[in-house]
């Protein structure tokens, strides 16, 4: 087992005279024994940051090191990393025996019996005692993905490296490796670092989460931290299905609101005919800042059948996606001008049609608001003592 850390690490590419900076100054450390899941959109440079952990791929800038012993320079095959690729990159015409010893045989000076004894209690752990004598062309994409990991298994590494090793699998086939892949890292207590674009997996799977745009660390935490205390507009935007909803809204410090308790008062985010009367506490913490993005996820909309609360507004909806155990709503403002489907989400058992004409409440404490420019969040939901999850900083 490992500690690993990533310093300042920066990846740049050349491309003809230019230079693209596809990993920007990324900072992790991940703990022995955790389970860190980096996450995040097409190209955003999370296989890139893996590669180079590998030793796949030069480091351009900053410090790679494993148990503070800096591996920069390291090849790859001796660093005691494991890897388990997209592809499986199973041999074929190798049984599954063989594509499970072939790295020990040849990276180890282990005896034959040593590492057939490896590959047998690995291949028992994995489901497939009974496949050893077979070949990836004769194995379902679930057992070839158990071979793979299985392979990368019996090196017994520091560090287990997985590149969106779920991927090619359908989707209930996905659910359940993901609880196996769960229950093996705890049972096996070693470091891992996984790649995945799926952020459910990111927040069911992550001890930690390590958000990645355009090359740059977004925010770094538990799943929850990030769901509820985002760093930006982006983390937000991300991490959460359906996406929070967002609202371009500029600060108007002389319009006269009422509050959530029915007193008077000054201040609210306007546009567009809409307005969202805030606190004297929300008004502090947006300071000087005029153009905002209000943010709110859909299960924090509250559908009422009438209203009279100052964050109340006559809405209709557009169109209803059942799905079972909860109803997914698209709904569209009635009467303001502003302009914009929201979605809101409800149990399964409300029964709501499109066309219908519904009250939607935003409470104060369950919205997000960040700067317009940066995206840098100025205010995130509260929660209450029950609700709040453990964070890590």
């Amino acid at each position: 087992m490992a500690d690993l850390t990533l310093d300042g690490v920066t990846k740049v590419f050349q491309d003809g005279n230019e230079e693209v900076v596809a990993v920007d100054d990324v900072s992790i450390e991940v703990e022995d024994g955790e389970f860190l899941v980096l996450v995040g959109p097409s190209g955003c440079g999370k296989s890139t940051t893996l590669r180079m952990v590998a030793g796949l791929e030069t480091i351009t800038d900053g410090t790679l090191r494993i148990n503070d012993r800096e591996v920069n320079d390291t090849p790859a095959q001796e660093r005691d990393i494991a890897m388990v690729f997209q592809s499986y990159a199973l041999y074929p015409h190798m049984t599954v025996h063989g594509n499970m010893s072939f790295g020990l045989e040849e990276s180890t000076d282990l005896p034959d019996s040593e590492i057939d004894s490896r590959v047998e209690e690995t291949a028992s752990m994995m489901g497939i005692k009974d496949l050893l004598d077979r070949k990836p062309a004769d194995l379902s994409g679930g057992q070839r993905q158990r071979v793979a990991l299985g392979r990368a298994i019996v090196r017994e590494p520091h560090v287990f490296l997985m590149d969106e090793p779920l991927s090619n699998l359908d989707a209930k086939l996905r659910a359940e490796m993901r609880t196996e892949l769960q229950r093996l890292q705890e049972d096996l207590d070693t470091t891992t670092v996984y790649v995945t674009h799926d952020q459910t997996e990111a927040m069911t799977m992550g001890d930690r989460i390590a958000i990645l745009d355009k090359g740059e660390l977004q925010q770094v935490g538990t799943p929850l931290e990030c769901y509820h205390r985002p760093n930006n507009q982006f983390v937000a935007g991300f991490i959460g299905d359906p996406s929070m909803n967002f609202f371009d809204l500029e600060l108007d410090r002389e319009s006269e609101a009422g509050s959530s308790d029915g007193a008077a008062t000054k201040g609210a985010l306007v546009r567009d005919g809409f307005q969202y009367s805030l606190s004297e506490e929300s008004l502090e913490t947006v300071g000087d800042v005029t153009d905002v993005v209000l943010g709110i996820r859909p299960e924090d909309i509250e559908l009422l059948e009438s209203g009279s609360s100052v964050h109340d507004y006559e809405a209709t909806v557009d169109v209803v996606e059942p799905k079972g155990d909860e109803n997914v709503v698209y709904l569209e403002f009635e009467g303001a001008e502003y302009d914009g489907t929201f979605v809101a989400t409800v149990g399964g058992m409300h029964r709501i049609e499109a066309g219908q004409s519904i009250t939607v409440r935003f409470p104060e404490d369950a919205v997000h608001i960040f700067e317009s420019r940066t995206g840098t969040a100025l205010q995130n939901r509260q929660l209450s003592a029950t609700e709040e999850p453990e964070l890590t900083i």
